[in-house]
């Protein structure tokens, strides 16, 4: 299971998917904390035609204000005239049955969520999240980030091999592979970034990957299918990689919307658009990803579609 890694004013390490995502994945701005938001809340302009917007940061604020908050459905009104309108923005492919905005859910620490999850019997993979403040920050260096990311699974006893820290930025893995080569370095996880075909990396990018010392590379779920023939098949990418001996995670599933609409998959989809119909046909991908490609692993938004193909297939003691 994922925490996504930030940090807070006082540089405690806290769970949230972005550094500045406060506004949409907390109820920040229905309280007094939202006068210390990086950027207050502005209205929809019917005029200019210009969106509501607010920006609200883990750093804007310390860890015992960030414990104040409830969590809710990541989501935003840009056609909201009020800050009532604006937080209530869930988009229509996703619920709030399990965070209802009169409860909100419960925000953790990172430790929290190593703790959580040593109860649960699970394994864990941390992304140390990109940061929008620039570093160093107020002395905390992008290397002091990662490090006391990895001295909390220490202080917990956590065995690196139950961890896989994530992350878009290779410095970070090369910070990880050099100071801990037998540890957490032997499980990191680098994530790719690639954008479109033509930021795929070639088969010598990802050996040079392996040769220093990663082994483990999560390009987005397009990067490792293709369409040939009508049909979903590995990409050229994906047998590049099995070939110079790295595991592989992809991302994300269940993260867009409707399959059934005009742009189906859309950007998560984008080498697959011309052959997906339905929804059935992201269970036809995670087959080929597993049966095919031989992924690792896979993470999702909804632990229910892999759950129940992992059950089906006997793969649920997978490794991650």
């Amino acid at each position: 299971i994922e925490c996504d890694v930030t940090f807070t004013k006082d540089k405690e390490l806290v769970c949230r998917h972005a550094q500045n995502d406060l506004h949409t994945t907390t109820n920040i701005l229905l309280t007094p904390l939202a006068a210390k938001c990086f950027k207050p809340f502005t209205p929809y302009n019917p005029a200019t035609k210009s969106p509501a917007t607010a920006e609200c940061r883990t750093t804007d604020i310390t860890l015992a204000e960030f414990k104040t908050l409830v969590g809710k459905m990541d989501g935003a009104n840009e056609n909201a005239l009020t800050v009532e309108e604006y937080v209530a923005g869930t988009p229509l492919f996703r619920t709030d049955l399990y965070t209802p905005p009169a409860k909100g859910g419960t925000l953790m620490t990172h430790k929290e969520s190593i703790d959580l999850f040593k109860q649960l019997g699970v394994k864990m993979t941390p992304e140390a999240k990109e940061a929008v403040v620039e570093w160093p920050y107020d002395g905390f260096t992008r290397a002091d980030f990662v490090q006391k990311i990895v001295d909390e699974y220490n202080a917990l006893k956590v065995n690196a091999s139950d961890v896989f820290i994530q992350s878009f930025i290779l410095g970070d893995l090369a910070y990880l592979t050099t100071s801990y080569p037998d540890g957490f370095g032997a499980t990191a996880v680098y994530l790719d970034s690639s954008d479109t075909i033509k930021d795929v990396p070639s088969k010598a990018t990802l050996a040079s990957w392996k040769a220093s010392g990663i082994n483990i590379w999560a390009p987005p779920i397009w990067v490792l299918l293709q369409a040939k023939d009508g049909q979903i098949a590995p990409s050229q990418a994906a047998i590049d990689a099995k070939a110079v001996g790295l595991d592989l995670i992809a991302w994300s599933l269940e993260r867009s919307g409707f399959m059934t609409n005009p742009d189906h998959g859309g950007w998560y989809y984008q080498t697959l658009n011309s052959i997906i119909t339905s929804e059935s046909d992201i269970l036809v991908a995670l087959h080929v990803l597993a049966q095919d490609v031989g992924l690792r692993g896979i993470f999702t938004d909804w632990p229910g579609t892999v759950t129940y193909y992992a059950n089906c297939f006997g793969l649920a003691r997978a490794q991650c």
